[in-house]
């Protein structure tokens, strides 16, 4: 299997929002968890997305993952790999963003690196370098409270320097709009004052498919999956792409079996889904402090569940507000307390495909990723979008069995994200 574009994403949820981007432009497309085993067996496909947990973990750690994930997609053909991010920029001034995106640059013989998480159809633009979440900039949006990687500053510029050993260069929109020999200049002159790597502005799809051309022609990019999009739509217009293009139908043939939701994030959007979706199905909201205290409280859910879920779907949610996650982060500390939390909530997942759970929206980056390694599923077929950045995904070579699944970031999806993702899970 020869690939044409490696991707490696930074956790499950934002592979699956890429995997989706490519499929919708064009691109056949699979997602693995991690690097495949060399026994399975992976369909005919142009892009790979290597889904990764490396956002949060410490920048070493994340370089030494990254760098095995290019070395597979780089033997394997693709000629251009991205590294995508999270379209909130998502990091601390340890990394990982700056770490991994040199990391890669020099594995694959150095060059210019654009960088941007702008992803206009979800609301991420960036302009002089500043990230804005719809009409907000980024320190002012609710990602001011993230429970991992709370964002302060929306000058990216200064923050992925920061996090990097090199200087950071801007290419601003003024370069986008006049088009690719505009851009390639001032990555010139960037290249020549020292500065390879590039923050770059864009505010409509019109700049990303200016990007995405100009990314192709390197070795590396980083960027969220509005990034992939340019890439994918210049590599459709490159001609390299075999007719036919992607399909999602087989991705979407019937399972039977049970349905779940379970809930880990502690987004606003995350938690206005939450109240939508007990209008129509039983919710259970656990109590994060007994999850630290002990297996109690995994115990009452999976009973709680095993009482309600053959009458139809169910919904287990480890989410809470701000206020309560910053009181359990100065009790436990940050990290204990979400490893804790997610650590319960993939348990309950799995207790759940036990149960013949078959059909499962997760929501949350971090929860997502916990759930997804311990069932053990290797690769996702893209299937059918549910809401902007979530597809369905079909598991591809399960023990369980067939599955559908949604992996959602926490602040994805309208508010009935979770009665419509099961009813795109016939």
């Amino acid at each position: 299997m020869a690939i044409l574009l490696g991707s490696i994403a930074d956790d499950y949820t934002g592979a699956s929002d890429l995997a989706n981007t490519l499929t919708k432009n064009g691109l056949r497309t699979v997602q693995t968890v991690g690097i495949p085993d060399p026994t399975l067996a992976l369909p005919d496909v142009d892009a790979v997305v290597v889904s990764l947990k490396i956002r949060s973990v410490p920048a070493p750690d994340a370089v030494t993952a990254a760098t095995r994930a290019e070395r597979w997609l780089r033997q394997r053909g693709a000629g251009h790999v991205l590294y995508k991010i999270c379209s909130t920029f998502d990091s601390t001034d340890a990394g990982n963003i700056g770490p991994v995106t040199e990391a890669l640059s020099e594995a694959a013989g150095g060059g210019s690196v654009l960088v941007t998480p702008a992803f206009p159809e979800t609301g991420r633009t960036v302009y002089l370098g500043h990230l804005f979440v719809g009409s907000q900039p980024l320190n002012e949006s609710p990602l001011k409270d993230h429970p991992l990687n709370p964002m302060h500053d929306a000058n990216l510029v200064r923050v992925l320097a920061r996090q990097s050993r090199n200087a950071v260069g801007l290419v601003d929109l003024t370069a986008i709009a006049a088009g690719p020999d505009a851009v390639k200049a001032k990555l010139d002159a960037l290249r020549t004052a020292g500065v390879t790597i590039a923050i770059a502005d864009a505010i409509f799809e019109r700049d990303l498919e200016t990007l995405g051309e100009i990314a192709l022609e390197t070795p590396v990019s980083t960027g969220a999956s509005g990034l992939g999009l340019g890439l994918a739509r210049a590599l459709v217009r490159s001609g390299r792409i075999s007719s036919g293009g992607a399909t999602t139908a087989d991705a979407i043939r019937p399972v039977g079996g049970l349905s779940a939701i379970v809930a880990g994030s502690c987004s606003k959007a995350t938690l206005r889904q939450l109240d939508v979706a007990e209008r129509s199905m039983p919710v259970l909201r656990l109590d994060p402090e007994r999850l630290l205290a002990g297996p109690d409280e995994i115990a009452t859910a999976i009973s709680w569940a095993g009482d309600r879920i053959s009458a139809g779907p169910v919904v287990i949610a480890a989410s809470a507000a701000p206020e309560t996650v910053s009181r359990l982060q100065s009790l436990y500390g940050r990290e204990a307390s979400g490893h804790a939390i997610e650590t319960a909530t993939s348990i309950i997942t799995a207790e759940l495909v036990q149960r013949g759970v078959r059909r499962l929206v997760i929501a949350g980056g971090e929860t997502s990723g916990a759930a997804v390694d311990r069932l053990a599923i290797p690769a996702f077929l893209i299937g059918p979008e549910i809401a902007p950045g979530v597809p369905v995904l079909r598991t591809v070579g399960n023990t369980q069995g067939d599955m559908l699944l949604a992996l959602k970031s926490g602040n994805f999806g309208g508010e009935d994200f979770f009665t419509a993702a099961l009813a795109m899970m016939h």
